[in-house]
């Protein structure tokens, strides 16, 4: 079964950063729309970021506009979320997944992606 494996989860103060990653062994991301997700105890999950395949282009909700950012590495079949100025209402499981159905964010659903992973825990502590 084809499964992103996500990492770099960890425990950080208010202001810290982290670097997740997430790989696919076995699948080649080239090509593909890939998501950033995360989902907090007791909420639904949400979209985080996205970036596409070809031109790199991005996108991220409003809520961690400016703090993180989202590169991805087609050659090493990664991708790759900096976090930064980390908030008391950041924490949560972070996950990645592949829109199969596009190579671009625009207009992505969430139903369009596949292959999560069992996700990455962050938690933000002084």
């Amino acid at each position: 079964q084809v499964q992103f494996v996500e990492s770099g989860g960890g425990v950080v103060q208010p202001g810290g950063s982290l670097r997740l990653s997430c790989a696919v062994p076995g699948f080649s991301v080239d090509g593909y729309a890939i998501g950033w997700f995360r989902q907090a105890p007791g909420k639904e999950r949400e979209g985080v970021s996205c970036i596409s395949s070809s031109d790199r282009s991005t996108s991220y909700t409003d809520s961690v506009k400016g703090r993180f950012t989202v590169s991805r590495d087609n050659a090493k079949n990664t991708v790759y979320l900096q976090m930064s100025s980390l908030k008391p209402e950041d924490p949560a499981v972070y996950y990645c997944a592949a829109n199969l159905m596009r190579s671009r964010c625009q207009g992505s659903l969430d139903h369009e992606y596949d292959y999560w992973g069992q996700g990455t825990r962050v938690t933000v502590s002084s």
